[in-house]
């Protein structure tokens, strides 16, 4: 048996799995359906079309499966909503909006953790054992692959992929992907490969040893998509985590976040401006250096 706390209001449409527990002040509003276990604190918002796994835990101030902040998508427009696996968490605050999408609904997966005022905008496609840190933002359409973690304040733009086994540093902010096993930081910058979250899942040592070699020649130097891809292929035979960097580069639309030992965007467009004999407005000193 469901438990429902008399202060909440439960739609006829919703489906309570066997020992639900739906605390105080709770709306849960359309056709949603809520796998055994789960249990909603107090004061969580649902909204359907929703489908939500077993043993499921949403802390005061969730709020999911309203519709995405798209001016083009209005508050009714049909959606197949959200859909969220087994096992997952979501603290003080979250917020996961409906897809826009006609048929595929906004996903996140087994295991998943949602620390407080963490955000997944409308269509992201999040996948097992992700833990997205207090204040972390993704935009509308991320593919957030399996076991990453993004760090609290983090900003990720919509349309953004990130990789198996990437590590998202604090208060960093991108616009380009994220390739699988690496540490990335700040403005559109990778730094390393994450060898510390790689040790804690078990990688083979040689295997993580020949990552860091990889790194170092496909994302690090100064090589285009294609040698870089190259690069990594060279390296499958004998390190198979190796082809997914390259598969994952071949597969992306978006510029790859480069490694911390090449020129940002930003240097890189003011020397060629330099060298055309241009003018940059704030990036120039009025007078000559004394």
């Amino acid at each position: 048996m469901a438990s429902i706390d008399p202060t909440s209001r439960v739609a006829s449409q919703v489906k309570l799995g066997e020992g639900v527990e739906i605390g105080p002040w709770c709306v849960l509003d359309g056709p949603i359906q809520i796998g055994p276990g789960t249990r909603l604190l107090s004061n969580v918002i649902l909204r359907g079309p929703l489908t939500i796994g077993s043993n499921c835990l949403f802390y005061p101030g969730a709020a999911i499966g309203y519709p995405g902040q798209d001016f083009k998508f209005k508050f009714d427009n049909p959606t197949p909503g959200v859909v969220i696996g087994d096992n997952c968490t979501f603290r003080e605050g979250v917020t996961i909006h409906a897809a826009t999408h006609k048929e595929i609904p906004t996903r996140v997966g087994n295991n998943c953790y949602f620390m407080v005022q963490s955000h997944a905008g409308h269509d992201c496609q999040i996948g097992n054992h992700v833990t997205i840190v207090n204040a972390a933002v993704l935009g509308g359409h991320c593919e957030i692959a399996d076991n990453v973690t993004i760090g609290g304040l983090a900003a990720i733009h919509q349309f953004t992929r990130i990789g198996r086994y990437a590590f998202v540093s604090g208060h960093s902010g991108f616009t380009t992907d994220i390739p699988p096993f690496c540490m990335a930081y700040g403005r559109n910058r990778l730094q390393s490969i994450n060898q510390v979250g790689l040790r804690r899942a078990n990688f083979p040592r040689e295997q993580i040893q020949k990552l860091r070699t990889v790194f170092r020649r496909a994302l690090q130097s100064a090589v285009t998509r294609q040698d870089a891809i190259a690069i990594c292929e060279s390296f499958a035979a004998e390190c198979p985590p190796a082809q997914e960097i390259a598969d994952f580069m071949r597969a992306g639309k978006r510029p790859i976040a480069p490694g911390s030992l090449r020129p940002p965007k930003e240097l890189t467009a003011f020397l060629q401006a330099r060298r055309r004999g241009e003018h940059i407005w704030g990036m120039e000193s009025e007078e000559p250096a004394v």
